[in-house]
């Protein structure tokens, strides 16, 4: 992803509330799936990272990425941006 693609995304994701919290559970099965259905269902979504998240904001996001195979957007103050294309019919379109 180029970094005019990423700024996209970022334009984008200014509007987008935070849907789910990463606590003091870390990064789970059930906040994974969550994610997936989420990316799914809206394919930019924004996660908040509580103070007591057992792990560092940059960490925890890059395992969230990987293991839900969506692209990190951001990282802006306690705010992870995700971003992955709907298998069909997807709404937000990247430009070139």
């Amino acid at each position: 992803m180029t970094s005019k693609q990423r700024a996209y995304l970022r334009s984008l994701a200014n509007s987008v509330t935070a849907i789910l919290q990463i606590g003091k559970n870390g990064i789970n099965d059930n906040l994974i799936k969550q994610v997936d259905d989420a990316l799914e269902a809206r394919e930019l979504i924004k996660v908040s990272v509580l103070e007591t998240a057992p792990e560092e904001k940059r960490i925890l996001a890059e395992d969230l990425a990987s293991s839900t195979n969506s692209i990190l957007v951001q990282i802006v103050g306690n705010k992870i941006t995700l971003y992955r294309a709907r298998k069909k019919n997807s709404k937000i379109v990247i430009p070139d």
